[in-house]
């Protein structure tokens, strides 16, 4: 065998010619595709395909942004295969003033028609959703911004008089800049001119769902897009009346990280939902099914087949301190847990669209035995962390506004309102007085008096004064056997009566607060049973007991002539109280 060659000593040695590196062959290969079929994420600078992008719903793979959508990929999005036919395609304006900034308005007008090549910024039709049919209205932004003229604005108003016509819901997809301000006061007026057929839409009980897609500004923010039964936004959206470059120059300060984004939005009462756009056809076929009212989960045969609780045939004998305990107990069935255990499906609806979602106060759609319903009731929360999120169950105002939101959203859409009581009562602070928290309680209760549609209400914990009240006027009431009612708690009756906190246990005694009491009464209607040592033991045992209640009750309200019922309502309001005979 021949020796190696040797190589001179600082010498060093020959090179050999190395294989094409990889990231080589990915240069060349992104080199050699057109720069169209590359796209940029604006949040996080990933880089990736067009279409790979597109297939994703333009939402980014790395960061989850979600980048703007034409308005044609949104309506594929949304709407089943070939179901859009679209209406007023061919609707154009004018140049009503003679409108020239540094160039022309019809000029402009023109150049957006031929980049978009559409003729304005909103595109409306009939199509289906999941196999139920809607009026969609789509906003394109590409489109001068997609701000509101008078196309626009007529166009809203034309799909909303279509949608009242054919009693379909309406679905608007908003994203715009605002007012176009080419067309002077008149763009201006189509804020009106929206918001009035909206109302009449509203007044007619025909569902419009609001989609908010960044950006949503001015004139279209303040009009139609705010006045959805359901506004959703998709994450990421930004939303407001004025722009945050403006209030900044107004008010000569830094804004908050996250300002009038959809998440900020959400925590201030503006919205009912942040949705992931992969989420948001799914998320508006619910609503439109709930709203529908087809069967959803279970069919009403396989419901009526489920067996009927068992009650214990006495209530068993307890004090009415011992029962005020067991009402309190920390292990007792919460309203989270009633709304998955009695009710097939729930949707939360959020926020009093003031200025805050109170967690203490939850509500929204549900079914029960095939039928929808509106459900609000008092959160108190499971454990330290989550007490103190929902105060305890104890509502500032803005809890009593979302559940008067509410309220009316049921009677709006005929559908019967079931509430749940547990709250040891309306939250007493400097903010809730500085809110009106007499108010927002006197609203609610006054408002319940005279619903159009049932109200059944369950208290199944605490029922503690204003507080509960404000939840709790119906045509019928239920209480768990270990559920208390009381204008005060036992604690606050002894330090104000008996000059003695100690003596709460006397205190509640002489308040007659059990359930047996109120039934005893007259006040409440039928005591559902609880497990012999308390609900917190058998809970799957009580959501039956309570499910068969309120399906009961429901039936046979549902029975009944409105104005019987209301003129019961009020009948049963009146005869509250004892009288004795003038002298």
């Amino acid at each position: 065998m021949s020796a190696l060659p040797s190589v001179p000593t600082g010498t060093a040695p020959p090179q050999q010619p190395s294989a094409p590196r990889r990231i080589d062959a990915i240069r060349a290969a992104i080199a050699a595709t057109p720069a169209q079929r590359w796209a940029q994420c604006p949040a996080c600078s990933a880089v990736m395909r067009t279409d790979h992008l597109v297939a994703n719903l333009r939402v980014c793979p790395e960061c989850r942004h979600h980048l703007r959508q034409p308005v044609s990929e949104r309506i594929e999005m949304l709407s089943d295969p070939d179901s859009f036919v679209e209406f007023e395609g061919g609707l154009q304006g004018g140049d009503p003033l003679g409108f020239v900034d540094s160039r022309p308005y019809p000029e402009r007008l023109d150049t957006a028609r031929a980049h978009t090549a559409r003729p304005e910024a909103l595109r409306c039709g009939e199509a289906d959703v999941f196999g139920l049919p809607v009026i969609l209205a789509v906003m394109d932004f590409s489109f001068m911004g997609g701000s509101m003229g008078s196309v626009v604005g007529e166009k809203i108003a034309r799909s909303a008089e279509r949608a009242l016509a054919q009693r379909r819901p309406l679905i608007i997809c908003s994203s715009s800049g605002g007012a176009r301000m080419q067309e002077g006061v008149l763009s201006l007026l189509q804020m009106a001119k929206t918001a009035a057929a909206l109302r009449r839409l509203s007044r007619s009980g025909v569902p419009f769902f609001s989609v908010l897609c960044d950006p949503v500004y001015g004139g279209v923010s303040a009009s139609f897009a705010a006045l959805g039964d359901v506004i959703l936004a998709e994450s990421g959206a930004r939303a407001g009346f004025a722009g945050p470059a403006v209030i900044e120059q107004t008010i000569r300060q830094t804004l908050p990280r996250g300002f009038q984004t959809a998440d900020f939005l959400l925590a201030r009462g503006h919205l009912d939902a942040v949705v992931n756009r992969s989420e948001l056809r799914v998320t508006l076929g619910r609503l439109l099914r709930l709203h529908a009212q087809l069967p959803v989960a279970e069919t009403v045969t396989a419901l009526a087949a489920r067996p009927t609780p068992i009650r214990p045939p006495e209530p068993t004998p307890r004090t009415a301190w011992e029962t005020v305990q067991l009402a309190r107990h920390p292990g007792r069935p919460h309203l989270g847990e009633y709304l998955e255990q009695v009710f097939e499906e729930f949707f939360e609806l959020r926020g009093d669209r003031t200025q805050e979602d109170d967690p203490a106060i939850v509500g929204g759609l549900g079914t029960i035995a095939g039928r929808t319903v509106v459900v609000v009731g008092h959160r108190k929360g499971r454990g330290t962390k989550d007490g103190v999120h929902r105060n305890f169950g104890m509502p500032h105002p803005g809890g009593y506004r979302k559940a008067l939101r509410l309220f009316r959203y049921a009677e709006r859409f005929g559908l019967p309102l079931v509430t749940l009581v547990d709250t040891p009562g309306a939250y007493p602070g400097i903010r809730a007085e500085e809110e009106n928290q007499s108010g927002a309680i006197a609203e609610c209760i006054a408002t319940l008096s005279e619903l159009r549609v049932p109200v059944l209400t369950l208290i199944h914990g605490e029922g503690g004064s204003g507080g509960a009240l404000a939840l709790a006027v119906c045509d019928r009431l239920l209480m768990l056997e270990n559920a208390v009612y009381s204008v005060i708690s036992p604690e606050g009756c002894a330090s104000i009566l008996f000059h003695d906190a100690g003596r709460a246990a006397q205190a509640a005694a002489a308040l007659r607060l059990t359930a047996a009491d109120l039934h005893r009464m007259k006040i409440a209607d039928q005591l559902v049973g609880e497990p012999p040592a308390g609900g917190h033991t058998d809970p799957s045992a009580v959501f039956e007991a309570v499910r068969t209640a309120i399906v009961a009750h429901l039936d046979e309200l549902e029975g009944t002539e409105e104005a019987t019922r209301l003129q019961q309502r009020y009948t049963r309001l009146r005869g509250f109280g004892e009288l004795t005979q003038d002298i």
